[in-house]
């Protein structure tokens, strides 16, 4: 992969300030500009003693290195990118953050984009990114255009899929497997009695995650020969006001389901809030449970059922993951196991 080159080999400085430069700290350590260079990009080839000499006038001069002429030095920026639907969301925004420590203790920087489930947009951000130099990426999901694919291979770049699993995928998956999980909580809800069933699904355009949470749910009613009515299946985005709004939908649904299953957390704390406005008793009338486990869903006053997915090892392991790509090193995906953690929106179907 091509690198853009860099105007001066190194340093930088603010409009109207002098430069301080490599030729400037190698003549006040008393090395030559080679052994700066070593001391910045390959610290273990030279000595303690040097290291800290170097290090020293480094520090007293100012002198910040040039990272896009290190990258034509070394052929990598020491960055990796990483695409999210969003930056806010609970599960999203907990792997970022584990992401970003386990990058940073392989001394490599995060670089983080946001598509909106945006198929064109991701595309694009990934190849922004890729100009950019990054030397890896994190991407959500496995489901991409022929054209985006085509770019990842001609590209030659590294990449881990995050928050799935796929054994068959040609890259590296790290994350739940969606639709299991999905029919874990199916199987929890029919063990209470409950038959009646409703969705309030989160949209599958561009989310894979979703379309396989849907299908698990579908698959699981089935293994109890059991099915959702097409008027109790409702699809919408990500948002607590969009839950409130669906959940209305539900309520004018016939049958009234007695379980309803929401595809994350933000459409399950919506619902909550919305049966409470409209005056039901969870979970005595009705059991409602979400997916994703936002600090939100368990202190709220009624703590929210879910599927709760480790997003912490998610984003630790993805970053992992491409640094072994990095390496040279086997990298494999690695299923992040799910649980049903029950709270008090769920309990016994009502006897009707």
């Amino acid at each position: 992969m091509k690198r853009n080159g860099a105007k001066g080999a190194f340093g930088t400085a603010a409009a109207g300030k002098p430069r301080v430069g490599l030729r400037q700290v190698a003549a006040v350590a008393g090395v030559s500009t080679a052994t700066v260079s070593r001391v910045v990009n390959r610290p273990e080839t030279v000595s303690e003693a040097l290291r800290i000499r170097v290090n020293m006038v480094i520090e007293q001069l100012g002198w910040v290195p040039n990272a896009a002429a290190r990258a034509l030095a070394s052929n990598s920026t020491g960055a990796i990118g990483a695409i999210f639907p969003a930056l806010a969301l609970g599960d999203f925004a907990r792997a970022i953050d584990a992401m970003q420590d386990a990058l940073a203790a392989h001394n490599y920087l995060l670089l983080l984009a946001r598509s909106q489930y945006d198929a064109d947009q991701e595309f694009s951000l990934a190849r922004k990114l890729v100009e950019r130099g990054v030397d890896g990426l994190v991407l959500v999901g496995g489901t991409r255009s022929e054209a985006y694919d085509a770019f990842l291979s001609r590209m030659e770049i590294p990449y881990v899929n995050a928050f799935v699993f796929d054994e068959n995928s040609r890259a590296p998956c790290v994350g739940p497997d969606n639709a299991g999980a999905m029919a874990d909580m199916v199987d929890y809800l029919v063990s209470l009695g409950h038959t009646k069933f409703a969705m309030i699904a989160q949209t599958t355009r561009n989310n894979d995650r979703a379309a396989a949470r849907r299908e698990g749910l579908r698959d699981a009613l089935a293994r109890h020969g059991l099915a959702i009515p097409p008027q109790s299946m409702v699809e919408g985005e990500w948002s607590i006001a969009e839950g409130r709004k669906l959940f209305r939908r539900i309520l004018a649904s016939t049958p009234r389901p007695t379980a309803l299953i929401c595809g994350n957390s933000m459409l399950a704390v919506g619902a909550v809030l919305e049966a409470a406005s409209a005056g039901i008793d969870l979970p005595s009338q009705m059991s409602i449970a979400g997916y994703d486990d936002s600090e939100l869903m368990s202190e709220l006053p009624l703590p929210i059922t879910t599927v709760r997915v480790d997003s912490d090892e998610v984003g630790r392991v993805a970053a992992d993951t491409v640094i072994a790509m990095l390496q040279g090193r086997k990298a494999e995906g690695r299923r992040i196991l799910s649980k049903v953690i029950a709270r008090a929106t769920t309990g016994p179907a009502p006897h009707n």
